[in-house]
């Protein structure tokens, strides 16, 4: 008897079953990829829809552009957390060197530096910590939640100690301000830096060895060390990477308000992991989404000025904030492990 009729040349009698199984495994791979992404999306969609309908200035033109320039910092620096958690690490500094930028830089422009002086030197401060912070996690072993919240402690005591406790500010005719109040082509310069901050992110993230590299050093660091690649340096290079895109926050943050002050930034870090995490990047590593993360910072931001507009007890807003944050989150998870489970 011949088995399936291969021997005598007909056709394999499952072939017709094994090509739906193959094409019914693809399907899920692609919902597993994009499934957290698909899901943020809806979710995002569906609270500006509640707010549109729930409040008459939510969908006007100065609250949207409203919207797009105070949450400039948050895509920032979320973009650059992306690679941080991608590789499994984490960094809670942001908030403290985003603190410790605003208030070195209105010093150093009261004590009459150049504003370009300012600029470059702020964003090499920030480069200088991330490396700091950097070398003690890839270099020592020590783990990247004690090491950055050491720093969160520490650089926010500098910042401190500098103001002293009070807001420094900076000469309304300075173009530091400009950073963070003009406009161009109708739309806030804020969003401007976000949206060339956030394509160099995405084309290093998906288009380069180095962002291949980020992911791999996620999900098996030992593999993407046997294959060659200086794992150690890669690490440092992303909380270099986290550590600059806070300080540049911290440069449009200080343009807008005008001032510099050592309580900038408070919860900062958390609002960018929750928007990183939200938009589908693995806490544990090895998956990440720039995409996702983008719509993650823009649900939280959206959240948060949604709320205002309802006229929210400003005692409610982080509660009710931190509850939707939890359960799209959790509902994110739960869509995911399920096609984890289907594969």
């Amino acid at each position: 008897m011949t088995p399936t009729g291969i021997a005598d040349g007909q056709p394999h009698l499952h072939a017709p079953a094994s090509s739906a199984r193959v094409r019914e495994a693809t399907l899920r791979d692609r919902f597993v990829a994009n499934g957290a992404v698909g899901s943020i999306a809806i979710f995002f969609a569906l609270v500006c829809l509640l707010f549109g309908l729930t409040t008459d200035a939510f969908l006007s033109t100065p609250n949207l552009l409203n919207i797009v320039r105070q949450s400039a910092p948050l895509l920032i620096v979320a973009a650059s957390m992306t690679f941080v958690i991608t590789t499994g690490g984490i960094d809670l500094s942001v908030g403290s060197v985003l603190a410790l930028v605003c208030a070195l830089s209105a010093t150093l422009l009261q004590s009459g530096l150049p504003w370009p002086l300012v600029i470059v030197a702020m964003l090499a401060l920030g480069a200088l910590v991330g490396a700091v912070q950097g070398f003690f996690i890839a270099y020592e072993g020590i783990p990247a939640f004690i090491v950055t919240l050491a720093g969160l402690s520490v650089i926010r005591g500098v910042a401190l100690l500098i103001t002293g406790g009070y807001s420094i500010p900076i000469e309304p005719g300075s173009f530091f301000i400009t950073m963070g109040r003009g406009w161009l082509l109708g739309v806030p310069i804020p969003a401007w830096i976000a949206l060339a901050a956030l394509l160099v992110a995405y084309l290093v993230f998906n288009a380069t060895r180095f962002g291949r590299y980020v992911t791999g050093i996620g999900a098996n660091k030992e593999a993407v060390r046997r294959a060659g690649v200086d794992v150690r340096r890669t690490l440092i290079a992303v909380y270099i990477l986290s550590s600059t895109a806070a300080a540049l926050a911290g440069i449009v943050l200080a343009g807008r308000l005008g001032s510099g002050s050592s309580n900038s930034g408070q919860g900062f870090e958390l609002e960018v992991i929750a928007a990183v995490v939200l938009g589908g990047t693995s806490l544990f590593g090895g998956r990440g989404t720039m995409i996702g993360t983008i719509l993650g910072a823009l649900t939280v931001a959206v959240i948060a000025n949604g709320l205002i507009l309802s006229h929210m007890s400003p005692f409610l807003t982080p509660i009710i904030t931190g509850t939707i944050i939890l359960v799209a989150i959790w509902l994110n998870f739960r869509l995911f492990r399920g096609a984890s489970r289907g594969r």
